[in-house]
């Protein structure tokens, strides 16, 4: 039985809220998570849209990459 070890280099996550707050905390925790894994965001993008009852929808797409060492 082999076992092999790869290390995640990139990770794309999507995230989705009914509130600001939420949709901010649910990202910080996602952060946490990916410190763990030696992961940091490298890019964030984020949008918020009203449907035809005026209720508005956040969402946001955070990219995680390997931070890599300087030389």
């Amino acid at each position: 039985m082999n076992i092999s070890f790869e290390l995640i280099e990139d990770k794309v996550e999507f995230f989705e809220a009914d509130q600001l707050k939420s949709l901010e905390k649910k990202i910080d925790e996602q952060i946490q998570h990916n410190k763990a894994i030696m992961l940091h965001v490298h890019h964030v993008q984020h949008n918020v849209s009203i449907d035809e009852n005026g209720r508005k929808s956040y969402t946001a797409v955070v990219h995680f990459k390997v931070k890599k060492e300087r030389q």
